[in-house]
């Protein structure tokens, strides 16, 4: 049995690296920088917390910096320093002992600034809701500008939810008719 499914996998041809998802990704992409360059006048920069997670939401995040999203073509970055970010992301449980932590780092982000939470987990505490170490979301530490469900979420519904959180955010674009 494994000799014939080792078989099939090298006698047939590997598939693209470049997916369906590809041109998803890249349309999302560059319409997030534009946003991005519309509302901060530069790109984006991504502060993530791991809130007590089980990492499957970790592993879809650094998904996002592959070869067919690869947000760093498009100057979107995930900083280690609260103080270079516009972005708090958020995973996990949001346990208790977590809400110093994630309090800190936001009050450390300058403004503006939004909270993502990704994943079930960080959006209502997901199946560990009732837990009296769970906090039942990152909403119970700090106000939440987008909620990203899914267990986890695919990087194209983290890229599209953070693309619709900064275009709800972004000014809109002035008429041409009426740009005198």
């Amino acid at each position: 049995m494994v000799w014939k499914t080792l078989a099939r996998h090298l006698l047939s041809r590997p598939p693209s690296p470049l997916g369906p998802d590809a041109a998803l990704a890249k349309s999302l992409g560059a319409r997030l920088e534009a946003a991005g360059r519309r509302r901060l006048g530069r790109a984006l920069a991504i502060r993530h917390v791991a809130a007590g997670s089980c990492n499957g939401c970790e592993l879809e995040l650094r998904a996002t910096q592959n070869l067919i999203y690869d947000l760093t073509q498009y100057g979107l970055t995930f900083t280690p320093s609260p103080r270079h970010a516009d972005i708090l992301l958020i995973t996990g449980v949001a346990g208790v002992n977590m809400r110093e932590a994630v309090a800190q780092t936001r009050a450390a982000m300058p403004d503006p600034a939004w909270v993502v939470a990704v994943g079930d987990c960080a959006v209502d505490g997901g199946v560990f809701t009732g837990s009296p170490a769970v906090a039942g979301g990152a909403a119970a530490f700090l106000p939440v500008d987008l909620l990203i469900a899914g267990c986890p979420p695919s990087p194209a519904q983290v890229l599209g939810g953070l693309l619709a959180l900064v275009e709800a955010q972004s000014p809109p674009l002035a008429h041409p008719s009426r740009l005198g």
